[in-house]
Parts: structure tokens; C-alpha cells; sequence
């Protein structure tokens, strides 16, 4: 089968962390036979922003760590059709220009023999709904939603014809446990962003590690000034970004990490965590998080990882596992196992493959009528 994945970027993860699920994805149904490739555009927003902030070797690194991984980049003259009729099963990425959407739903709508989905990472349904529902998703096979409630805002809406909730997972090709020479003790790897979760750092993170003095890392992009000044002032090193593939080895140089999900999440999207939490929890270090609800049990609350309820919590947890080798190691131990039974890009692979057998490839039944 051949698979064709419409992305932001495959070949840059700055600030933009479905690129790491995606590489997974692609791994894993490479690995089993099947043909993976992704077109993002010339002049992607995550691409140029690594550009300009690492260079042109950060794009040889990723080469070079994923050289099985094949990647086109298209401009205005880049012929969709084609590239559309070569694929059997076609993944468009929510950050795909609107016009370029609808495109290639006019392609499918035209006999196109090929499966399409649409696939929505963000919050962008709930945030600012008008773009998402402005999206012609009319000749779409059906969605994929990384989340129930996404799923059932999408079904709410009237959006796309069938909808498949398609959580992100961990690469454990990538993400496992690497011990290493402890340099650490807290390590939170995470964007600034815009405001969504300004306070929530503030209380969860600068507040506790300053209190505790602990030996702090941050990484990550889109840190303003004020930003840097506050965790300067917390003894926090701010080191900027970070490759993904390179995060495993990060963990294993410290002793506990967090999650501090962006609002949008909380409030109008529960069940829905970053891709940090799988990718944490797979390389067995011990994680705490900031409040959220589990909607859909992925995890196993208070045994995977701990949920504080405000500062003044989290600086009881982060000291606790800290001080208690037996609760950091049954942390690690648990999050890890939950992580290798159901969290996998293995395990999403498996839901993309029965999502294509239940719907069908338009080609299979062309061919039986």
C-alpha cells in the first residue's frame, strides 16, 4: 500500500511536534512493507523559523537520522494530481493551505482512487473554529481527530463524514530509556508559545524549581524576553531548541520531567495530552503534571505519573520523587509499560490500517463493481 502524507513538515519539529509523530507513523509502515512519503510546502512556517534559527545543518541532521524517510518539498507548479494518483491512501494535515484542501478533495471527488483523510492536531476547532469549518472537507473520506472530544466537535459540527479519534503516540524506535551520567534534576522541554500557558509555567514551573533550587533545563522555542529574565531569575538554564531525536538522551540526563498542557487543552479539550507525555513516559523517566483530565484513560493517574493541583503541589511531588528512589523507579516502571501495551506509533499504525479496512480503498471496490 502506498501511503501519501500532506504535512506542515516532516523535516523540521520546531514548534511543531506532530512532525514527531508522523516520522513514526511513516517509520513503522515503512518497516512493515508498505511504501510512506510526505510533501510539505516550499516555505513552511516550522521550516524557515528552523532555518533561521539553526541553519541549514539542522536540515543535514535530519537526513541524517532519518535517512529512510522520504520527503518532498512543492511549490506553486507542483502537479498534486499526479502525486494523488500514485497513492492509495491519502493523510492531509490540518495545517495544509485551505485552497491546496480543497484541491485534493476535488481530486478524490472526481474518481480519485485513493482513501482520504483529513488529520487535526491542534485546538483549532475550538479556538478558532471559523477556519477549520471553513475548510471544503466535502470530499473527504473521513477524518482523523487526535482526541474524543476533537472527534465529537467534528461530528457536533457537521465536519467531514466519518470521524476516528487518532491519538499521537511515542516512537519507541527513538524513545527509550537511555541512562546516563545524571547532569539534572528537572528538565521541561516545551514552546512559550502565545500565551496559552504563561501562567501555568509560572506556577508549575519557574515557581516550584526556584523555591526548591533544583538544577533546571528548559527547552524550546518562541521564549521572549520577559520570559528568559523570569527563569534566569529561578537559577533555570534556558538552552533553546532541541532536535527531536536527540530529547531521549535529554531525559536520561535528568531525574524528572513535567507536563504543563496549554489551556485550550483544559478547558475545552480534555482527554487530549501533548505528545511530550508518550514520548516522556517511553523513555522511563518519572513525569508530574500540571492539572488535567484523562477524559479517556490513557494512562493510569497517580501510577504512570503524578497530577499536582497547584504550585504549592507540584513542589511536594517534584520533592518527593526526588528523595524517594522507590517512588521515582515504580514511576518510570509503570509510565513505560503503559506506554509499550498501547501507546506505541506501532499501536497507531494498527488503528490507521483498521480505519483504511473499514473504509475501504476506492480502488478495491472499483474493481469488485
Amino acid at each position: 500500500m502506498k501511503v501519501l502524507f500532506y504535512t506542515h513538515s516532516l523535516v523540521s519539529d520546531w514548534n511543531h511536534g506532530n512532525a514527531h509523530f508522523l516520522r513514526g507513523v511513516m517509520r513503522d509502515l515503512i518497516h512493515r512493507g508498505h511504501a510512506a512519503r510526505a510533501l510539505e510546502p516550499q516555505g513552511g512556517w516550522s521550516r524557515q523559523n528552523l532555518l533561521a534559527d539553526q541553519g541549514v545543518a539542522a536540515e543535514t541532521a535530519f537526513a541524517r537520522t532519518f535517512p529512510d524517510l522520504p520527503v518532498e518539498t512543492y511549490g506553486p507548479g507542483f502537479d498534486h494530481e499526479a502525486a494523488l494518483a500514485d497513492a492509495d491512501v491519502v493523510v492531509v494535515h490540518e495545517w495544509t493551505e485551505p485552497a491546496l484542501v480543497s484541491r485534493i478533495g476535488r481530486a478524490r471527488a472526481a474518481g480519485g482512487r485513493f482513501l482520504l483523510l483529513f488529520h487535526d492536531t491542534h485546538h483549532r476547532a475550538v479556538s478558532a473554529g471559523g477556519e477549520i469549518g471553513g475548510l471544503d472537507l466535502s470530499g473527504y473520506d473521513g477524518v482523523l481527530a487526535f482526541g474524543e472530544t476533537l472527534r465529537e466537535t467534528y461530528l457536533a459540527a457537521g465536519w467531514g463524514r466519518q470521524v476516528f479519534t487518532w491519538h499521537e503516540a511515542a516512537d519507541d524506535t527513538l524513545f527509550r530509556p537511555i541512562p546516563s551520567q545524571i547532569e539534572g534534576d528537572l528538565i521541561w522541554i516545551g514552546n512559550w508559545g502565545d500565551g496559552e500557558r504563561s501562567a501555568e509555567l509560572s506556577e508549575f514551573l519557574i515557581e516550584p524549581a526556584g523555591r526548591l533550587g533544583l538544577r533546571t533545563t528548559v527547552r524550546g522555542v518562541r521564549y521572549p524576553a520577559e520570559a528568559l529574565v523570569r527563569l534566569a531569575g529561578a537559577g533555570i538554564s534556558y538552552r533553546g531548541w532541541i532536535p527531536n531525536a536527540e530529547v531521549p538522551a535529554a531525559f536520561g540526563r535528568h531525574r524528572v520531567t513535567m507536563h504543563v498542557p496549554r489551556r485550550p487543552y483544559v478547558e475545552a479539550l480534555p482527554g487530549i495530552p501533548t505528545i511530550r507525555v508518550f514520548e516522556a513516559l517511553a523513555c522511563g523517566i518519572p513525569l508530574v503534571s500540571a492539572p488535567w483530565s484523562d477524559a479517556e484513560g490513557l494512562f493510569r493517574t497517580g501510577t504512570d505519573y503524578l497530577v499536582a493541583r497547584d504550585g504549592a503541589e507540584m513542589e511536594r511531588h517534584l520533592r518527593a520523587v526526588l528523595h524517594d528512589r522507590d517512588l521515582a523507579e515504580a514511576l518510570a516502571e509503570h509510565g513505560l509499560a503503559t506506554i509499550r501495551a498501547r501507546h506505541t506509533c506501532r499501536h497507531r499504525v494498527d488503528e490507521l490500517l483498521s480505519i483504511v479496512s473499514e473504509l475501504g480503498l476506492p480502488a478495491d471496490r472499483a474493481e469488485v463493481a
